[in-house]
């Protein structure tokens, strides 16, 4: 399937690990008390304000900064101070992970301590060569090419030997258009249309396990 690919690339959350846990409920919470403590906003109309910058601007903290001028380190210490208990490692992910041949690289809209917490809980922080973050960026977040620009610059990232694997449409377009294999990672990936995407999995593992089949057996 990617007999190729030697540059493994994942975005963080909700890709891997499920869509849908308490953990990212959590979050998504405290972001939405942030929200209302910053605009004064009823919690509905706040929640509504937080989708919209995150669809606008890449990420809620983005927008809050570009609208409210909020500190990014008074947003990211309050909503990321959630327990990480509903986070459970998935040792076939682990084992698809480790089995793939060449470098693993993750690249995250989210700061570099959640980023490190999340991996250390899902137990699989070993066995990635890096981690993109938040800060890395500049605090500019995919889908801005200036921000894929630095990751493939921070890590000799040579694009046509690269897969990166996301949950959210798109920010896969600008590693399309870079050159990059891309995979959309969801539920319902297998109903996206859309031209960048060049492969689609309802879960990680499964797709693993064949990109490694095919790297062994190539055609």
């Amino acid at each position: 399937m990617l007999p190729d690919i030697h540059i493994w690339i994942f975005d963080l959350d909700n890709t891997l690990y499920p869509p849908g846990t308490e953990f990212v409920a959590l979050i998504e919470g405290r972001m939405t008390d942030f929200m209302v403590a910053t605009t004064g906003l009823s919690r509905p109309e706040a929640r509504a304000l937080q989708k919209r910058y995150l669809s606008e601007h890449g990420t809620t903290l983005a927008g809050l900064m570009a609208r409210h001028g909020v500190d990014p380190a008074d947003f990211l210490d309050h909503v990321h101070d959630v327990s990480t208990d509903s986070l459970v490692p998935d040792p076939r992910l682990r084992a698809a992970i480790l089995a793939l041949p060449g470098r693993k690289l993750v690249f995250t809209n989210g700061h570099g301590a959640h980023a490190d917490r999340v991996l250390a809980k899902l137990d699989i922080a070993d066995l990635f060569e890096d981690v993109f973050h938040l800060e890395h960026a500049g605090l500019v977040p995919k889908p801005d090419p200036a921000t894929f620009a630095r990751m493939i610059g921070r890590h000799a990232v040579d694009v046509r030997a690269a897969a990166f694997f996301e949950d959210t449409e798109k920010n896969l377009a600008p590693a399309a258009l870079l050159g990059m294999t891309t995979v959309l990672v969801r539920p319902d990936a297998l109903t996206s249309t859309a031209p960048f995407v060049h492969h689609r999995t309802p879960t990680l593992p499964p797709f693993l396990e064949a990109a490694v089949s095919s790297s062994r057996n190539p055609k």
